[in-house]
């Protein structure tokens, strides 16, 4: 989805995002964890080697244990990438986090930018509306600057 995003009366940002690709506990019905990741490029040329690392990583999704699901985001005219992720419980989390291709790529790109994150929880995340919901919520963050260190 390519979004036009209004950040301020001046100007806008083009945002795009991946498709919801869910993951090994997609279909949860109860509580979950949402994290939003926002990296900052520290230079343009490295958004592709970032982007193509996070679809990668997202290749992991349908067997990773306690991922809900997730979207990719990016904003190139202002070298920002993430993710906004779905999870069971904070546990499933710490696992992604331990990951060593996710060790492999925090390690590759840790001194090309500024990584930020924040996570909150939401009551589900099964139905259509429900995603929507927790998108909303993301996006409002992003655009907001609200992805504290």
């Amino acid at each position: 989805m390519d979004e036009l995003v209004r950040v301020d009366d001046v100007h806008e940002i083009r945002l795009v995002r991946s498709r919801w690709h869910p993951g090994a506990a997609a279909g949860h019905d109860g509580p979950v964890l949402v994290t939003l990741t926002d990296f900052t490029a520290a230079r343009s040329r490295d958004l592709p080697g970032i982007a193509r690392a996070g679809f990668r990583l997202r290749r992991h999704w349908p067997v990773l244990e306690g991922a809900v699901g997730v979207w990719l985001w990016a904003s190139p005219q202002t070298r920002r990438v993430g993710s906004v992720a779905v999870w069971t419980h904070t546990a499933a989390l710490h696992g992604f986090v331990g990951l060593p291709d996710h060790v492999a790529i925090m390690r590759r790109y840790r001194d090309r930018g500024t990584a930020r994150s924040v996570s909150w929880t939401a009551d589900r995340a099964v139905s259509a509306d429900e995603l929507s919901a927790l998108w909303s919520d993301a996006h409002a963050r992003l655009t907001a600057g609200t992805t504290p260190n």
